[in-house]
């Protein structure tokens, strides 16, 4: 998984790229961000930078979202250059910015939303594979510990 905050160098989108070039499947991007126009330009920009989405999902946060769940504007970014055309775009007057954050959603919700959007491609093998690997050592480090605290009397310090 790879985290993009806010507009990331071409050093980064590089290294993505060449990582996505040595997989052997499909590279999904699913999006997570506020509905604003920053937000809109930056996925528009890391996808054209990067160029090597086999998809590109916008999970969170979207226009229609931000009407079904009747989520609260914020003021948004006053002389932002690229707010007149998002303006346009939805038919927000272009004299009062506004923007949406994606913390406005609840907490569950958010959750369930970004699970949803990755669980199509969620290997579920290789997924028990790394549940058990997980367990396994969860029981070796609990035996270590149980068998420390025997051996020294069950003390501390």
């Amino acid at each position: 998984m790879l985290v993009v905050r806010g507009f990331s160098s071409q050093s980064y989108a590089d290294v993505v790229r060449d990582r996505v070039a040595h997989e052997q499947r499909a590279a999904h991007l699913a999006m997570v961000g506020d509905f604003d126009c920053s937000g809109e330009d930056i996925e528009r920009d890391w996808v054209q930078r990067t160029g090597c989405w086999s998809s590109v999902t916008r999970v969170l946060l979207t226009y229609e979202q931000v009407r079904a769940y009747g989520l609260p504007a914020t003021e948004g970014k006053r002389g932002d250059p690229r707010w007149p055309a998002f303006a346009r775009r939805y038919g927000f007057d272009i004299e009062h910015p506004v923007q949406w954050e994606v913390e406005a959603l609840e907490p569950d919700e958010l959750q369930r939303l970004v699970l949803a959007a990755v669980d199509p491609y969620i290997d579920r093998d290789v997924l028990a594979q790394q549940i058990a690997r997980e367990e396994q050592q969860r029981r070796a480090l609990s035996d270590f510990v149980d068998g420390w605290a025997r051996g020294s009397g069950g003390t501390s310090a």
